[in-house]
Order: C-alpha cells, then structure tokens, then sequence
C-alpha cells in the first residue's frame, strides 16, 4: 500500500474547518467521540431539507474528526474530506449524490468464494457425533464454549481445512460480506492459530460480532480475536466484538461502529504490545471513555480467563482508566512497574526472528526509540535494513518506509526476495503465490524520491501512524531526504 498518492500529500483537514464548513452549509451535527455525527447525504431524503426536518432523521453520516473521511453506515458511501465537499456541492445543484457501492470485482469474487465455502462449512454442533464435535473444539482450545454460543455468533467448521469459520455479515441487509478462517498449527509444544481472510486483509474490515449489537448497547468490550468475543460473551454477557487484526491495528473505517458505546474496554491479549496496542487504540477513541485490562497472570486473554475458571467480570471491574491525570502518585503506575519487573523479556521489545546478535545488542525493537545505521556507500545498509525490517514485519509489527534514495519497485523486489529466501526471477511460477503472501504483511511505502520537504514527511508519516497504527518507521536514508547542501547545518 502506497502513502500519499503520486499527486502529493492528503490535505489536512482541521476539525474547526469541517465545523465551520457544517455550519455554513447548514448541515446539523453532534460531536461525537472520534467523530462528528450529521444526516446522511446518500439516503433518501435527497432534497435539501430545512434543518427542523433534518432534525428528525438519523444521523448516520460519520466524519472522522482526525481526518475528515467520511462513512455512511446505512448506504456505506465513504469517501475523503474533498470527497463530501464535493457531494454537498452536487446536492446544492439538485445533482443526487454517486452511492460508492463496492461493485469492484475482487470484492464480488471474493464474496462469492466466501459464500461457497460458508455453504460447505457445517454449524459445529451439527458435526457427524460428539465426539467429533468435542475433539474439534478441543484442538482450538474452546471445549468451555457452549453451543449456545457458538450459534449466537454463527460460527461454523470446515472439516476439508480443519478451520473455524468465521462470518462477516452486512449490518445493513445481513448478507454475507466476507469470512475469517482460522486453523491451528502444532510447533514443538507451541500451538500456532492460522489466519486467512476473504476479502483480503486490506479490504477486511469486520468487527465480528457487530450485528448481534443493539441500539440500546452503551457498554462494549473490544478484543483481539474473535475466540475471545464468545469467551468474554459467554462469561459475563457483555456486548463484545473482535478486531478484524487484532492488536495489530484498529482501521480509522471502524470508528462510526463503536460511537454509540459510552464506555469501552479494551482487552487485546495477554502480552505487552497488546497492551501498548490498547493504549494507541485509546487515543484514537477517546481516552475519556476508554478502560484497558492490564496484561497478567491472573489478567490472561478472556478466552484463557474463561479455560482457567477466573472470573471475568471481576476482571472487567477491576480495568484501568486510560486517561491519567497530568499528575500520579506511585500507587496509580504500581501495577504498570510490577508488570514491567514481570515482563523484562517483552518490554526489551520485540525480538528478531533471524539476528540473535542484533538482540545482544539492542535488546529488541521498541516503540519511542531511534536507531541509526552508518556505514560507506555500496556497504549494504538498505540490503541489511530491508531484512531487518522485514523481521519485525512479519511478526506483526506495522512498518512505513521511506526510500529516498532507491525507488520504491526496487525496494519491493529485493524485499519480496528476501521474504521468499529464493530467487523469483528463476521460478517466475511462484510469484503469485509469494506476491500474495508479501501483500499481507502491514508493511507500507511513502512514495517520496530525493530531497523532500522535511514538514510534508512528518505529515505523511502522522497520517500514517494514525491510519493505520505504524509503531516503526524506516528512513533510508537521511543525506537523500535533506538533499546534501544542507549538511553544515544542525538538524
């Protein structure tokens, strides 16, 4: 995926600007927690109305306080700042709006996969006998799961891919918009969960459990894998839903879901970048309402909560506000320094996969930290940097890289080969297959080229962070970005 697009950077938008703009096109809003609320421009009542009318009709028209995207979930029209402008313009000229339905084909293809694989899937109660049922849910580690709620949530098993199906609904019209498949791997002692997604992940965009949410719901808990949501569900009866990727990022398309919850809870995981996850994902959701349960021993992932017979809701109570006060006493941050002394392994980061000298070294990769790579022209830096990159990349960890020195295509080749540990040019066969895989990394290029104005760099790499949560940026390299005359001067 390639940040900004060729023409230059995203506008910025101000919140004060698109209330101003509101205002004077008349246009009724209510401010929201990441977003502002209006009528929708998309459904029915094309005419503009006057406000007294536009008062009575819902609004459900989301404008994203950070960026000013907009969504509509009842025709799920979506589209930039410059995109709605545009809309209000036509609608001024008696002009009706363009619906953007997904009509793409990619998107049909793969619902139409999705459904075919749905209607092969059984319901997990209905397998051949109970043996058969307990065993499967044995191997995914949810025997504690009742029947009951594995149909609330419509989750169903493939016997040919011994995976869990799980489904992603329309919450408008209730078809079926795409399926998750999870399957478990055995490494050693160590089980490993398999993820596929229809759509892919780029165009993936379920918070599964969303339809069975209500209108009078002000209370959610958000997780970081749909076995957890049932857990959490079964255990306590709060509403939950699971995050399309987990910990690894919240996509800002989400937000118009969750603003009618007043109160949030996150509980991601059980380690702390599920923890460092939450605290990103709070600020994106306003730390006001937010709560984040603390990683532990007695503090597992629900659906390990549920295995050990603790109790969730106790767990539940017990969450940390996120917004902290400018000032603290020790007794406030006491649990984060014991989790700290508890967790020395992962608060030195994450560790590469492939250097466990570079671990000796730098302990691993951390989050508010900067590395700096030297070394003479033609040394390998940008070879050395892409692997190391790729390392972290592959664990989950969502990186944004700006080349300025060599083009982005060639980048993605040297990257693509050392992902593939083979020489592609050779077995040109195999690319699609490699091509796929790379494509589902959270990896991210800025399309800059040579010396760049420092401001719209650090632009782009703000949108980026809040897009689509990059906990790890690459500049390579820096003599390109400032351009060389500059040198003399401390920067």
């Amino acid at each position: 995926d390639v940040l900004p697009s060729p023409e230059g950077p995203v506008p910025s938008v101000s919140i004060t600007e698109i209330r101003q703009y509101l205002r004077a096109q008349g246009i009724p809003f209510h401010d929201g927690y990441s977003c502002l609320h209006t009528p929708s421009l998309f459904t029915d009542g094309r005419e503009v109305q006057p406000p007294a009318a536009a008062a009575s009709t819902p609004y459900t028209l989301f404008i994203d306080k950070t960026t000013g995207s907009f969504l509509c979930t009842a025709t799920l029209a979506e589209g930039t700042w410059q995109d709605f402008q545009a809309n209000v313009e036509l609608r001024h000229r008696g002009i009706p709006p363009a619906s953007s339905e997904e009509t793409e084909e990619d998107m049909q293809r793969a619902r139409e996969d999705a459904c075919c694989i749905w209607d092969r899937a059984l319901p997990l109660w209905e397998l051949l006998d109970e043996e058969e049922t307990s065993k499967t849910k044995a191997m995914f580690g949810i025997s504690l799961v009742s029947d009951a709620t594995l149909k609330r949530f419509g989750v169903r098993y493939l016997r040919t891919a011994k995976s869990l199906v799980f489904p992603w609904f329309s919450t408008r019209d209730a078809t079926l918009k795409g399926l998750k498949l999870v399957r478990v791997e055995k490494k050693g002692d160590a089980i490993a969960y398999i993820e596929e997604t229809l759509p892919r992940f780029d165009s993936y965009r379920n918070l599964f459990g969303l339809p069975l949410i209500s209108r009078r719901d002000t209370e959610l808990v958000l997780t970081g894998w749909e076995l957890d949501a049932l857990a959490l569900h079964q255990a306590t009866g709060v509403a939950s839903l699971a995050l399309p990727r987990g910990a690894t990022c919240l996509p800002p398309a989400l937000l118009p879901y969750l603003e009618q919850f007043k109160r949030i809870t996150l509980w991601l995981g059980e380690d702390l970048r599920s923890w460092e996850a939450a605290k990103l994902f709070a600020r994106k959701l306003s730390l006001k309402r937010c709560s984040l349960v603390r990683p532990g021993d007695l503090q597992p992932r629900p659906l390990e909560a549920l295995n050990q017979g603790l109790n969730l809701t106790k767990i539940l109570r017990a969450a940390l506000p996120a917004s902290h006060k400018s000032i603290v006493s020790f007794r406030q941050l006491r649990e984060e320094v014991f989790g700290e002394l508890v967790n020395t392994e992962q608060v030195a980061g994450v560790k590469w996969a492939r250097f466990p000298e570079l671990n000796k070294l730098l302990k691993g990769h951390r989050r508010g930290e900067l590395t700096v790579f030297t070394g003479p022209t033609g040394s390998g830096k940008t070879t050395f940097i892409s692997e190391y990159a790729l390392d972290l990349c592959m664990q989950g960890v969502c990186t944004l890289w700006g080349s300025f020195e060599i083009n982005n295509v060639r980048l993605a080749k040297i990257m693509l080969t050392q992902f593939a540990g083979r020489r592609l040019e050779d077995q040109l066969e195999l690319y699609d297959e490699w091509a796929d895989r790379f494509e589902d990394l959270p990896l991210y290029f800025m399309t800059f080229h040579g010396q760049q104005n420092i401001k719209t760099v650090i632009d782009t790499m703000q949108h980026a962070v809040y897009m689509y949560d990059i906990t790890h940026v690459v500049v390579d390299n820096l003599q390109f970005m400032m351009g060389h005359e500059h040198l003399s001067v401390d920067r």
